[in-house]
Order: C-alpha cells, then structure tokens, then sequence
C-alpha cells in the first residue's frame, strides 16, 4: 500500500518532488509519497513521508484519491492520496531522501510525472 500527499498553496499550486536515481520514474515528479511500513498506519506513513521527502510537517485532511497502481510488474499496489496543509504555514519544503528537489507547480501544467495516478488527480485539483 502507498500513501501520497496532497499540498496547495495560497495561489493554488501544488508540491511536487523530484524523484532520486534509481527509484521508479527517475528525474520525474510526484506527490510526495511512499510504502507504508509493516505495521504503520497509513497516514502515518503519509506524514513520514513529507517530512522525509520534502522536510515539512503536514495536518492530514480528508483521502482525495483512492486508486490501483500498476507502476511496476507483478507489484501492484493501492494508493491513497490525501489532503494537507504545512503545520508550519512558514515552512519551506526541502528535498530530502528519495528526492532530488522540491517545487510547487500549477496542477493544470505540472512537468513531466513519475506515475500515471498523478495526472488525473492534478487535473481535478486544477479545475476546482
């Protein structure tokens, strides 16, 4: 199972990471995301994630998404993709481990993404 993490900002734009070398989708951008371990919750999972990806806290809101992932043979996964917002309004993101770098993008013109899953997400976040 995955977990994903979904933030605006006061112009509408969402946070984006680059992903590492060596991961899936290598160079390419995503939510801030992951496993969740043996025994974790899974917005717990969430929560490490951003803050170990793009050094932020979050408070958690409401699942967004929740979809099928076939990003990789014989491992498909579900994801769940939720609402945040940073603990700390004043906070700027920073890549961490398993990201290159961190930005914010306009949902409707997001550079190129690591996971199918991402796009028709970003296209609603967009059009609301």
């Amino acid at each position: 199972m995955g977990a994903a993490v979904v933030i605006r900002d006061a112009e509408g734009r969402v946070l984006l990471v680059r992903r590492v070398a060596g991961q899936f989708g290598a160079g390419k951008w995503c939510f801030p995301c992951g496993f969740v371990e043996w025994g974790e919750d899974v917005r717990d999972a969430a929560r490490r994630e951003t803050r170990e990806e793009a050094g932020v806290d979050v408070v958690l809101g409401e699942p967004l998404e929740v979809a099928s992932n076939f990003h990789e043979a014989r491992k498909p996964t579900i994801g769940v993709w939720f609402a945040a917002t940073l603990a700390d309004p004043a906070a700027r993101p920073v890549a961490g481990d398993d990201a290159e770098a961190v930005g914010w993008f306009d949902p409707l013109a997001p550079p190129p993404l690591a996971f199918p899953t991402d796009t028709g997400l970003l296209e609603r976040i967009g059009r609301r």
